[in-house]
């Protein structure tokens, strides 16, 4: 499912080095097709940016697209926020990760161990573009209603325009173009395959949907091939 690297768009894989994620070696990610997966699955994620020497948050859905090989990250503030007005000066990094679990020094076969998490986490940076015109607005709006509830685009649709503009001119929307995709996973890659199925048993038997949810893509990297 994920055989993740550090990835640059479009295509130019970034040295271990220069990575402003930190990932051992050992949980570099690779494939960009899959990390973009990732990222559709998991698209309520953060977007940062800097003011003042201070960085600034929101969380956000996105709508994850490519454009002549160019991935596309589109969505919408609030105008009352004004973090809006800072996208399109500094560099914008949106974290994309959600799945994590805690792993129990339980599952290890000597009793000198401790605590982990497992988890994966996609940084995306990139340069800010605000969408001004309303043309444009509506078709982020309806990218939007078509990726988390297409249902919904024939009630939009036939709302009055008056009261769709008034819904429009309280939002900014805006698209991210990303130049640097850095993408981890920490799926107890370095312990030994009796020591990782001991913790897939565990996580797959789990009440939380996280934890059954890490313990599937420990499955998918012990063997890419399912």
């Amino acid at each position: 499912m994920l055989n993740f690297v550090a990835y640059c768009i479009p295509r130019v894989v970034l040295s271990h080095k220069t990575l402003s994620m930190y990932i051992p070696k050992i949980n570099l990610a690779t494939d960009r097709a899959e990390i973009i997966d990732f990222m559709k699955r998991f698209s309520f994620a953060t977007i940062i940016t800097s003011k003042n020497n201070l960085p600034v948050a929101t969380h956000l859905p996105f709508v994850i697209s490519e454009k002549d090989e160019n991935l596309v990250l589109i969505s919408h503030f609030a105008k009352a926020n004004n973090q809006w007005e800072d996208i399109e000066s500094n560099t914008v990094l949106i974290i994309f990760t959600e799945p994590h679990a805690y792993i129990s020094p339980a599952n290890y076969t000597k009793e000198l161990n401790v605590p982990t998490w497992n988890y994966i986490s996609v940084h995306a940076y990139g340069k800010g573009k605000i969408i001004s015109d309303t043309e444009s607005t509506y078709k982020i709006l309806e990218s939007t209603i078509a990726s988390y509830e297409p249902g919904y685009r024939k009630q939009w649709d036939h709302f009055p325009e008056e009261y769709k503009l008034k819904m429009s001119k309280g939002i900014v929307a805006f698209e991210i173009t990303v130049n640097d995709l850095h993408a981890k996973k920490k799926l107890s890659q370095n312990r030994s395959e009796t020591e990782q199925q001991n913790i897939i048993n565990n996580l797959s038997g789990s009440k939380d949907d996280n934890e059954r949810i890490i313990a599937d893509y420990m499955k998918h990297n012990q063997d890419p091939i399912k």
